[in-house]
């Protein structure tokens, strides 16, 4: 599988490459950074890879379905307009979409789902975040997707930005006499690289549409 990857020369991006390095099933046929030539890198490969920034959106995913090449899209922080971009791509070509691409935090959207079921309104939720103090936005896509399963009128994520965190969300059900924490903490991008592969694989199968990583692992 030959695939382009948008934004290579960055920290996902230099994960991304030597995940493909390790897997003789695909390769990176083309690399390209922002605002690159997206058309003629596009030709010559059956799906696309983004990790770039948000206001790279749009033109990213224009560019994709224009040519009907798939996009596994990591990048996070968009707007409503560039959200609306995206979804309007998914109606000619397959998106995966996801704020994370681990699988441990797919794992945790899952989980704190059924958590919140089980407890209730009566436990008190609360959603911690750490990054590395260069990542731009506040709170992260993954906090903002774990507010919005919890409810977004119950939670407000905090965020914490300091040295090279690689990323660590907590979330925490507080009750009468007993706290109940789920945690997640990612040592390495090879694990969002590798799962951003496994989305690329699987997209390229699936009809025009906006998927999730939950989708990619059927949960």
């Amino acid at each position: 599988m030959r695939i382009l990857l948008i934004g290579a020369g960055g920290r996902m991006g230099h994960a991304v490459l030597a995940a493909a390095a390790q897997d003789s099933s695909l390769t990176i046929a083309a690399k390209v950074e922002r605002g690159g030539a997206l058309a003629l890198a596009l030709e010559r490969c059956e799906v696309a890879i983004d990790f770039t920034v948000a206001e790279a959106t749009e033109g990213v995913v224009q560019s994709c379905a224009e040519r009907r090449k798939p996009l596994v899209l990591g990048t996070t922080g968009q707007s409503a307009g560039q959200k609306e971009a995206i979804a309007a791509a998914s109606r000619e070509i397959p998106i995966v979409f996801a704020a994370n691409f681990s699988i441990g935090v797919n794992v945790l959207f899952a989980l704190a789902r059924r958590a919140a079921e089980l407890l209730g309104k009566e436990f008190d939720r609360d959603i911690i975040e750490m990054h590395h103090r260069t990542k731009k936005d506040a709170p992260s896509g993954t906090a903002k997707r774990l507010a919005a399963i919890l409810g977004e009128d119950l939670v407000e994520p905090v965020s914490v930005r300091a040295g090279d965190i690689v990323g660590e969300h907590a979330v925490i059900f507080s009750g009468t006499g007993e706290r109940l924490e789920l945690i997640h903490r990612a040592g390495s991008r090879a694990t969002f690289a590798q799962g951003a592969l496994r989305a690329a694989r699987w997209v390229v199968r699936q009809s025009a549409g906006l998927y999730s990583m939950e989708d990619v692992l059927g949960l």
